[in-house]
């Protein structure tokens, strides 16, 4: 798991440096919606353009929040990001048959649970639940405050060369790396030990309708904490067992919440926030399943 999961984080931390160093919070404030549900879709729909799993998203959606981005906006992206990018759909097309169906149903329902989450999120959650002290988030606000100064400021300056912001890309990834490879390698050995001593023979035999089905599903996503770009392999091969709505929901959960993922969450936002958001998508994504079995069987 360690070693499928870090050439992700290392793709993650260098996206969060490049974040750093060369998207300025203007520009955001400028491209980014007013609207929620606007602002939401955006979030959705940025992460065909980002080819990471889970395992590196988080780093890349904090770094994105402390420049400004809306919660629902980042929300949504952390969600989606793992799913819809094209690796991830590709890898789902092959595992199943060389079949767009389970991969568009994927998508689909990845980006409605998401949309539902993040603007759900929203209301919940005013202000923004990253773990900080008071004296950090006095000054965050204070550097916004001054972000207008700051920039007159810099166009006045020399622009810097092209290997100076490079080097500070480096840095950042390097700060990044080590606050989340800790969380990963934890979570791999939590989700290791979940699959030796957890049964999991027995947790199939309880998926005896599509309520219980689903559920059994979502709770195998989380204790296998499988990479999205392989999970697809281990969902075909249950074809046989389970329906489409609850491999759907195996598909959707897994890269949205696992060990590894639940671990860098809590390292990031407050635990209330983790909380709700875990439950959030448990029920969102239980009731997309159920939606899925109705119409795909």
């Amino acid at each position: 798991m360690i070693m499928e999961a870090i050439p992700f984080v290392l793709v993650g931390v260098l996206i969060s440096g490049l974040i750093q160093s060369f998207i300025t919070e203007q520009w955001i404030a400028r491209v980014m919606p007013k609207n929620r549900f606007l602002s939401s879709l955006l979030g959705c729909s940025v992460g065909v353009l980002f080819p990471s799993c889970e395992c590196g998203i988080v780093p890349i959606t904090r770094r994105l929040l402390n420049k400004g981005v809306p919660l629902n906006a980042g929300i949504a992206f952390m969600l989606t990001g793992p799913i819809v990018n094209p690796i991830v759909l590709f890898s789902t097309f092959i595992a199943f048959g060389n079949d767009w169906t389970m991969a568009a149903i994927r998508a689909g329902m990845a980006f409605v649970v998401a949309l539902a989450v993040s603007l759900s999120v929203a209301f919940l959650f005013p202000t923004l639940p990253l773990r900080a002290s008071q004296q950090q988030i006095q000054a965050a606000a204070e550097t916004a405050a001054t972000s207008a100064t700051a920039t007159q400021v810099r166009k006045a300056a020399p622009r810097r060369p092209w290997y100076e912001k490079i080097y500070q890309v480096l840095l950042h990834a390097v700060e990044e790396f080590f606050s989340v490879g800790k969380y990963v390698i934890f979570g791999a050995f939590i989700a290791a030990s979940m699959q030796t001593f957890v049964p999991t023979a027995t947790l199939l035999h309880l998926g005896s309708n599509p309520v219980t089905a689903s559920l059994i599903m979502i709770t195998l996503a989380f204790i296998m904490s499988l990479c999205s770009e392989a999970d697809a392999f281990i969902a075909s091969s249950f074809r046989s067992t389970f329906s489409t709505g609850a491999l759907s929901a195996f598909l959707v959960f897994g890269p949205m919440v696992d060990i590894k993922q639940t671990l860098m969450l809590l390292g990031t936002f407050r635990v209330k926030f983790v909380v709700v958001l875990i439950s959030l998508i448990v029920g969102f994504t239980l009731i997309g399943s159920l939606i899925v079995g109705r119409l795909w069987g």
